[in-house]
């Protein structure tokens, strides 16, 4: 059984500020805004976080099923999948459209902002997630709304138990509708900015959420993360990364190794290690999939940091 993971593919243009914004940004000003960053660093990656998250799945050994729409510009990405043997039989090319492109702007101390243009990402509700795909755990990703409502809603159907990870969509939903992701989610993942507005949208403080469901993380950059699940309050620490040299696409790198560990039935302390130990590999490297790392080097490095494995035989 593979693992379901439903979200964006795109295309990120990544630049960076040599300073940093908080340097050029007028607090009494930003009602008249007006600020150009030259950035004379610029590239242009592989992303999405459905894009991200199979790519860091299949480090781990796993099979991921990618369900995406793309654009008439899809062509290189496909290739690359197919290179990595990934499968892409459930990415659909929306006719007369973009693949979803990010233009990143980091700065010196990792503080981004990001323009985003949707594409075919908002045509995410033209696939289906149906019973028989041979998923045995999926993940909704940040994608378009319709889709991840209506993707929600047929994990639920199809009794595939799914992670909801709002991510940077999370304010394009209603109270009520987060109210209906919760009770359909069997996991939640935020990250800390997103867990305070998740808190202000359902007037709960995250324990009362966790509550809801079998498990809540929330990442919490340089701290680590915090898992609540079962009543239990677990604090995973960061693993020492070899150097920091770019956080984007760090969140994608954490979420497979969350999954990997609830589909290997895996504790939670354990499940939320192996998070640690993809984002220090991932954020060691330029963009969101040029890390690379096989299964058996992951196990060593979570080894050589928590003492212990559990990956069994």
């Amino acid at each position: 059984m593979s693992i379901l993971v439903t979200g964006s593919i795109a295309y990120d243009t990544i630049m960076v500020f040599p300073d940093r914004f908080r340097n050029h940004l007028l607090p009494d000003q930003l009602h008249i805004l007006n600020v150009c960053f030259l950035t004379p660093q610029i590239r242009r990656e592989y992303g999405g976080t459905a894009g991200n998250i199979a790519y860091n799945l299949k480090l781990l050994g796993e099979d991921p099923l990618v369900m995406a729409t793309v654009g008439e510009d899809s062509e290189p990405y496909l290739g690359r999948f197919q290179a990595l043997a990934i499968q892409t039989r459930l990415l659909r090319r929306i006719a007369g459209t973009f693949t979803a492109q990010a233009f990143i702007t980091t700065d010196l101390d990792d503080n981004q902002i990001t323009a985003f243009h949707p594409g075919a990402m908002d045509h995410s509700h033209e696939n289906h997630i149906e019973r028989g795909m041979a998923a045995s755990l999926a993940i909704i990703a940040p994608a378009g709304k319709l889709g991840m409502l209506q993707h929600a809603r047929e994990c639920a159907q199809a009794a595939v138990p799914f992670m909801f990870d709002p991510g940077q969509g999370l304010p394009m939903f209603s109270a009520a509708q987060i109210a209906e992701f919760l009770r359909l989610a069997d996991y939640v993942a935020v990250n800390d900015y997103e867990a305070k507005l998740l808190e202000e949208k359902t007037g709960r403080g995250l324990e009362s959420i966790a509550r809801d469901v079998k498990g809540l993380i929330c990442t919490l950059g340089g701290k680590g993360s915090l898992i609540l699940a079962s009543g239990q309050r677990h604090e995973i620490p960061v693993v020492e990364a070899e150097q920091v040299i770019d956080p984007t696409g760090c969140g994608d790198a954490y979420r497979p190794g969350l999954l990997y560990g609830i589909a290997q039935g895996w504790d939670w302390p354990s499940a939320g290690r192996l998070r640690a130990v993809m984002g220090a590999t991932k954020i060691a490297r330029l963009g969101a999939q040029n890390h690379s790392a096989t299964r058996k080097e992951v196990e060593a490095r979570f080894r050589r940091a928590f003492g212990y494995s559990p990956w069994r035989g």
